[in-house]
């Protein structure tokens, strides 16, 4: 078996902010009352640190930012009690960064108002105390994250799921604990998978799910080079995906390695409209596919932050709806999030 291309080594690696780098580029905000909700970010104090300071820091640069969700990341678990429960901790620690920003005291945007927080859904129905534990633990609580991305020569988080885990029927019945209990899906996972996650769809059409990064269309390892052959099977997916009316599709995560556009290896860090033109048949693509009403641009931070800094990304995402009406507008940087996530007097 060939090595594996790590595409992400979240926390440390390939994914290390260079901020002198970043500095190096700035420009104005553009739309700047336009409000905004963030879907998804991280919180983790690793070996580069992003806490409330930092959020906040980025934030805090001009977009009118009203609240944002938090993305689990396998931050701050328990050390202690039944593995299964472990994952609790990291909501109970994020709810605890959305209690200090609720106290105003660091400004109106209202952080991490949402959590998407981890369980295994291996455990099968056993899953529901799990899911249960992360309710009690915070009212913020939305739904769960089980990262699925697989593929023989790339590897994009640090766990690396057997092939097919969607399908596998323990799994399934853990995955059927969400509904019940109002929780949403966030997906993260290759191009390549799509398939299994319109079977997904299809199978739980009650159960909301999140398209994470426009769906990962891979562009290193055995990819790389060959961008026009992958956008044509990915864009192929996405009209799929898109005809399951239970899935919404999150605008972002293109900065990221795995999409191979290396912007982080250029002298200068790349403009606003830079990004947008590299972007922008992806983004298209889906906005055309799903619809205002089912897309959402993210942050992907502080990951994304290797290609550009919070103002310049959204920025470029800005860019690539000049010329959509304002209540598309609304929809793509606010209404969508707000409604999937349960966020309201935003």
């Amino acid at each position: 078996m060939a090595k594996l291309r790590s595409a992400d080594r979240t926390g440390a690696g390939m994914y290390a902010v260079n901020e002198e780098w970043l500095l190096q580029h700035d420009e104005p905000v553009l739309e700047p009352d336009l409000p905004i909700v963030d879907p998804h970010h991280h919180l983790w104090d690793r070996d580069n640190r992003y806490l409330i300071d930092e959020l906040l820091d980025d934030v805090n640069t001009g977009h009118n930012v009203r609240a944002t969700v938090f993305m689990q990341c396998r931050s701050m678990y328990r050390a202690d009690g039944p593995p299964e429960h472990q994952p609790v901790g990291e909501t109970e620690f994020v709810n605890g960064v959305a209690a200090m920003s609720a106290s105003g005291h660091y400004g109106p945007t209202r952080l991490c108002a949402g959590i998407v927080g981890h369980a295994d859904f291996r455990l099968g129905a056993r899953i529901r105390e799990v899911l249960e534990a992360h309710i009690a633990a915070s009212s913020r609580f939305r739904g769960i994250r089980f990262s699925t991305p697989w593929d023989e020569h790339v590897q994009l988080t640090p766990q690396r799921p057997p092939p097919g885990i969607m399908g596998d029927a323990t799994w399934r019945r853990g995955f059927a604990q969400l509904q019940p209990l109002g929780l949403t899906f966030d997906a993260l996972l290759f191009h390549t998978q799509i398939g299994e996650l319109i079977d997904l769809a299809r199978a739980f059409p009650q159960t909301l799910i999140v398209l994470n990064h426009v769906g990962c269309a891979i562009g290193v390892g055995p990819y790389a080079g060959k961008r026009d052959e992958v956008f044509a099977d990915w864009s192929k997916s996405i009209a799929g995906l898109s005809r399951c009316d239970n899935v919404t599709v999150k605008l972002g995560g293109l900065g990221m390695h795995v999409f191979g556009f290396d912007f982080n290896k250029r002298k200068v860090p790349p403009s606003s409209q830079e990004l947008a033109d590299a972007w922008r048949p992806y983004v298209e693509t889906c906005i055309a596919a799903f619809g205002a009403e089912r897309a959402m641009f993210e942050s992907n931070f502080p990951v994304d932050k290797i290609s550009g800094t919070y103002k310049v990304i959204w920025n470029a995402f800005k860019r690539l709806t000049t010329g959509y009406s304002a209540d598309e507008k609304r929809a793509l940087f606010h209404d969508t999030a707000a409604g999937v996530y349960g966020l309201t007097n935003l």
